[in-house]
């Protein structure tokens, strides 16, 4: 049996069957497991600043992204571009410490490798986490905001490389079950958390004054540079999936103030826990523990 033959449910909304990873993301997943990693059932892909998280699972196993012989090397601050395979109650979970962007002169098929090698290595739930600047008045740096959807103001083919297996294109949505399981997960921990719409843009400069007060009248509530390539690529081949952002700076157009790439990993590993706690839920949830950390 290769990687990808076992029976995969599409998830709502991803057409019938949606599609397959590419031959050479199975063949990595083959490689990693040759290797010493593992099949995983959890999948989460660790954004900036939050890397740290993977040496919370037990029995971890690492390997550099470039070994893999399909991902592409990160070069954004923040990002150890590492494959980390472990168990947490008793479920395998495999994480991807950082990723790719365009701006780092990466071609669109290249942004969603990472959700592909996940797929092919059974991951059937994705969890996407990332650093944006809000957009609303009244957040706080640290804050957690789980998507619920997204803008897409770089427009491309995200998922035209990923193998199709029915002629019905997927649709692109966010569970909303997934997120209200999510935003639970963060209340138990007392992190600060709300639900949101996260707006993608190319980078890699932060936004002007003029974009930020455009973003609030599109409706969204935080901006990054990433995240929307791997969701569409992971709803096409029928993940299911929860996004986390965590607001590292928050935009006031009329009082702008200076951040950097320092300072937006700091403000995102001071979020872990919160990001943590919906780890733990997912991988309950799996484990058929239900989803309350602490029951």
């Amino acid at each position: 049996m290769t990687f990808y033959d076992f029976p995969r449910r599409p998830a709502k909304g991803a057409g019938c069957g949606g599609g397959r990873p590419r031959a050479a993301a199975v063949a990595a997943a083959e490689r990693i497991v040759a290797a010493g990693g593992s099949r995983a059932a959890i999948g989460v892909v660790l954004g900036t600043g939050l890397g740290g998280l993977a040496d919370r699972l037990g029995a971890a196993w690492a390997m550099p992204a470039a070994e893999t012989g399909w991902l592409a090397q990160s070069t954004a601050t923040g990002h150890a571009g590492r494959i980390v395979c472990g168990r947490l109650y008793g479920v395998s979970v495999a994480m991807l410490q950082g990723r790719v962007h365009g701006y780092e002169g990466f071609s669109p098929e290249t942004l969603s490798r990472g959700t592909e090698m996940l797929a092919a290595l059974g991951v059937r739930t994705l969890l996407l986490t990332n650093a944006s600047g809000g957009l609303r008045p009244d957040m706080q740096s640290g804050e957690l905001v789980v998507v619920t959807d997204h803008i897409d103001l770089v427009r491309r083919p995200w998922d035209a490389a990923i193998e199709p297996t029915a002629d019905v294109a997927p649709t692109v949505g966010y569970d909303p079950q997934l997120a209200d399981l999510a935003m639970n997960a963060t209340r138990r921990v007392d992190a600060i958390a709300r639900t949101g719409v996260y707006a993608l843009l190319s980078g890699p400069n932060y936004e002007t004054r003029a974009e930020y007060r455009m973003l609030r009248k599109f409706g969204a509530d935080v901006v990054g540079m990433s995240t929307v390539p791997e969701v569409v690529a992971a709803r096409r081949m029928g993940l299911e999936v929860a996004v986390c952002s965590v607001v590292t700076n928050v935009a006031r157009p009329d009082a702008p103030t200076l951040t950097d790439a320092e300072h937006v990993c700091q403000m995102a590993a001071g979020a872990a826990e919160g990001v943590w706690a919906i780890v733990e839920m997912l991988v309950r949830r799996a484990a058929g523990l239900g989803s309350c950390g602490v029951c």
